[in-house]
């Protein structure tokens, strides 16, 4: 059986690999058809509106994640709490933290959910 942990990591290491790449649509592939996202920016349901929020994004945007804490919700749902460094070339780094749902469809685990908080 996989970790919570490695459920996480295998879609966030696919998610930061298509930011730093700047593929947004790459990132929105990585969301179900029904997900709730949130960015910093108003928010949007579905792959077309992550794409279009990262496609807004700043060429050079990285970001490093920490997960701080995983819950199984059901057999096919995960939930992650972390912390997000996005990096700029321009500006200076912005921490925050981060709320993920991932969810097992046919063809492998997806976001269903991504809300994005300033804290500090």
């Amino acid at each position: 059986m996989t970790t919570e942990t490695e459920i996480l990591r295998s879609v966030l290491d696919q998610w930061k690999s298509a930011v730093d790449a700047h593929e947004p649509e790459r990132v929105g592939a990585l969301f179900t058809e029904d997900a709730i996202f949130q960015g910093l920016h108003p928010y949007s349901v579905g792959p077309a509106g992550v794409a279009t929020y990262y496609a807004a994004q700043p060429l050079g945007m990285s970001p490093a994640y920490e997960i701080r804490e995983t819950r199984r919700l059901a057999d096919d749902t995960v939930l992650g709490y972390l912390s997000v460094d996005f990096s700029f070339v321009d500006r200076p780094t912005l921490n925050l933290s981060l709320c993920v749902i991932v969810r097992r469809t046919a063809d492998d685990w997806r976001i269903a959910h991504y809300q994005v908080s300033k804290l500090s």
